[in-house]
């Protein structure tokens, strides 16, 4: 028979589900205010010559392709790239609620520490690598920038939007 939980289970049980809840929430709104700031910011840099193809675009293409067998529709897509960028922003914002309920370093800087570490990680390293797009050395001064700067907003929303949600679900004790 296994034994009744420990106070200190209930405890990181509740951070965990308080992590989980206010990170999928927070990835979600700040993979909107991402997506919204690129939106505003892509018009202001130079034509690299020729319109590349998202790399969230061509993930979704490449999941498809390897589940049904079918490209994507052309006309499908942006919506289907939507859906990379989103799943991707609330994975990552699960990761950083959980991570922040065991050690509030992960929140330095209020949340641009991480936005600059998804940066380097996923834009410049990852989807390089993969294939997906260019390598930061090829890609010019602006989309590196933009890169980062996109980022930024996506951690600074994220560590608000955190903030917020886990505070109401945070039991308050009253006094």
């Amino acid at each position: 028979m296994a034994s009744p939980p420990t106070k200190t289970d209930e405890s990181n049980a509740a951070k965990i589900a308080r992590g989980l809840v206010a990170g999928v929430i927070a990835g979600a709104v700040a993979s909107f205010a991402m997506d919204r700031f690129q939106a505003a910011a892509s018009p202001l840099l130079p034509s690299g010559g020729g319109d590349l193809e998202p790399a969230t675009e061509k993930s979704a293409d490449a999941v498809a392709t390897g589940i049904t067998g079918h490209a994507i529709p052309d006309r499908d897509r942006p919506l289907a790239g939507q859906a990379v960028h989103y799943a991707v922003g609330i994975a990552l914002g699960t990761a950083y609620g959980i991570a922040v309920e065991f050690r509030s370093l992960v929140a330095s800087g209020y949340g641009t520490a991480f936005g600059l570490c998804t940066a380097t990680i996923l834009d410049e390293a990852a989807v390089p690598v993969t294939g997906l797009g260019t390598a930061p050395w090829d890609a010019g001064i602006a989309s590196n920038l933009y890169s980062y700067a996109s980022h930024l907003v996506f951690g600074g929303v994220i560590e608000i939007v955190r903030r917020q949600v886990a505070g109401t679900l945070t039991p308050h004790e009253v006094g």
